[in-house]
């Protein structure tokens, strides 16, 4: 019997332990290997040529999204399947839009878990039941080739990003990017204008549900 191979992305060991010990239970599941952040992820990947990875978004250096998108465009052939605690129709879209093959909330049963990835490793996509039609509707109708609103910025755009949502003034992200604080000032406008967002509040928010602060 051909063996489901998967790889385990979270980066918070007990998280790994726990479903490693779900899996095995199952005859055709086989866990190759477990990675604590997205860097790993993708070198495990790479290396182990999983059938599937069970993708957390949240962990350091980097992330599970950028981690999928990376994984897609190298081996289209593995599935990644998100594990997350967001369920958010913006935060959804944007999982898909990364290139992931399905979506399933932390919080989901054991047996939702085994049906998605014996989805996705069909070739099939899986968005949990608690998804709405909305954002499935929106997911088909969008042209493959648009970009996602983070793909839209440039790499100093999502560095400034990122600092705004860490707290950091204009003038001391200008002391750690080596810029004057009218470039950052600049950067700032331009993020808010790309990503349709008005003020640092949702600017923070929309950084935090793409797991983008460091830990």
């Amino acid at each position: 019997m051909t063996k489901t191979k998967i790889l385990i992305a979270d980066d918070h060991t007990i998280v790994r332990q726990g479903i490693r010990e779900l899996l095995t239970k199952r005859h055709d599941f086989e866990v190759v290997g477990e990675a604590k952040d997205g860097t790993e992820a993708v070198k495990l990947a790479s290396s182990l040529k999983p059938d599937v990875v069970l993708m957390d978004i949240t962990m350091p250096n980097t992330d599970g999204l950028a981690a999928t998108r990376h994984i897609k465009k190298v081996h289209p052939e593995i599935k990644v399947l998100i594990l997350t605690i967001h369920d958010s129709e913006e935060y959804i879209y944007q999982i898909l839009k990364y290139g992931a093959d399905g979506y399933v909330v932390k919080e989901a049963a054991y047996e939702e878990l085994v049906a998605a990835i014996e989805v996705v490793a069909r070739g099939k996509k899986y968005l949990s039941p608690s998804i709405s039609g909305e954002v499935i509707t929106k997911y088909v109708q969008e042209p493959r080739s648009s970009k996602g609103p983070l793909e839209s910025l440039t790499q100093k755009e999502t560095e400034v990003l990122r600092l705004i949502a860490e707290g950091f003034k204009n003038k001391e992200i200008a002391a750690k990017l080596f810029v004057s604080v009218k470039t950052v000032e600049f950067h700032r406008f331009n993020v808010m204008k790309k990503l349709d967002i008005h003020n640092q509040a949702a600017l923070i928010r929309f950084a935090i549900r793409l797991g983008m602060l460091e830990k």
